[in-house]
């Protein structure tokens, strides 16, 4: 039995009653198609079960980049979400996405082996991950080769890479006032290590709002952990441990949070009756776990999905080392059942 060829675009254009540059169009997203004729188009693809060639796509429109996401990260829902949000932008616009797990260098965030690594791959643009686009010397060794780069989370005025950033500080103030406005007034906080900028925005932000609402900032409530599980149930232990314990803890991410409520279950601690737990990220183990747990919506999907605009509108019109700076502003709390008042 011979096997069936792969369905063209000559054969999607036919059932659909247009012209094959009319089918290109729609597959590229182009604005120049009628809604009509744009629905007849993707029901004949439909109908069809036409897949695309993503290599072929790109060659012809002269479109197609090889763009890499580089991660050095102890938060796997966080890259998940992320890592799944660039790989579907990216097969939409037609380019390919290199993944580039960097947690296996023995020494640790040693540049000049990360430098290597992303050099030898040909990369026409880079997406930095947290916590790699906090690394000023790594900005530094990217700059002088010259790869047009984005990074998630950070900004740094002393380089010219661009950024998509979200209102860290912004967000921990409205969760921290939020808690405060249910009654809360000993809240303790886990921090993510303090060289890394956006875990001191966020303490920022919490310590800001203590201050606004006359609450003293009370140094035995805060403690640091690295973004992990683990971390959280150390933190957990340590703020469930003091004498007058905190009715609220506030968790810098939801892998920390969670270990705060794996602590606080050890300890027969029911969640919101005798302590509330609240996060940051909304990644998919805030709903996975019980209780399920509030926490700030940082819009992960959506910040992978402009750093691949970025990268790709500035491969495409060829970079003038001028820097782009989105900022997302939206700050969101998904209340879920680990939070109520004080008993």
């Amino acid at each position: 039995m011979n096997k069936r060829q792969p369905i063209t675009i000559k054969e999607v254009a036919e059932k659909a009653g247009v012209s094959q540059m009319t089918v290109s169009r729609v597959l590229n997203k182009q604005n120049l198609v009628k809604e009509s004729t744009r629905e007849k188009v993707e029901a004949a693809i439909t109908a069809l079960n036409y897949r695309p060639n993503l290599m072929a796509r790109g060659l012809a429109g002269g479109r197609s980049k090889l763009l890499g996401l580089a991660y050095y990260n102890p938060s796997p829902s966080y890259l998940s979400a992320l890592v799944v949000s660039a790989l579907k932008h990216c097969r939409d616009l037609g380019h390919h996405l290199v993944i580039e797990d960097l947690s296996d260098i023995e020494d640790g965030l040693d540049t000049a082996i990360i430098l290597k690594r992303l050099s030898s791959i040909q990369l026409d643009g880079l997406i930095l991950a947290p916590p790699l686009s906090g690394n000023s010397k790594l900005l530094e060794l990217i700059q002088d080769i010259g790869i047009p780069t984005v990074l998630l989370g950070s900004t740094d005025s002393r380089f010219k890479q661009s950024s998509v950033v979200f209102d860290d500080a912004a967000a921990a103030y409205t969760m921290t006032g939020h808690l405060i406005e249910l009654g809360h007034t000993r809240i303790g906080f886990i921090r993510g290590p303090h060289e890394l900028p956006w875990s001191r925005m966020r303490q920022e932000g919490y310590e800001k709002a203590l201050v606004d609402n006359g609450i003293e900032i009370d140094k035995a409530l805060i403690v640091e952990g690295d973004f992990t599980f683990r971390s959280g149930m150390h933190g957990g232990d340590a703020l469930l441990g003091i004498q007058d314990r905190p009715t609220a803890i506030f968790a810098s991410n939801d892998d920390m949070a969670a270990g705060v409520i794996a602590a606080a279950q050890r300890r027969a601690i029911q969640i919101p009756k005798e302590l509330s737990v609240v996060g940051f990220d909304d990644t998919a183990i805030a709903a996975a776990i019980w209780p399920r747990l509030t926490t700030v919506r940082q819009p992960i999907a959506e910040m992978a999905q402009a750093s691949v605009d970025i990268i790709s509108n500035v491969t495409a019109e060829g970079w003038n080392g001028q820097p782009v700076r989105m900022v997302n502003d939206s700050i969101h709390i998904i209340e879920r059942e680990s939070l109520g008042p004080p008993a």
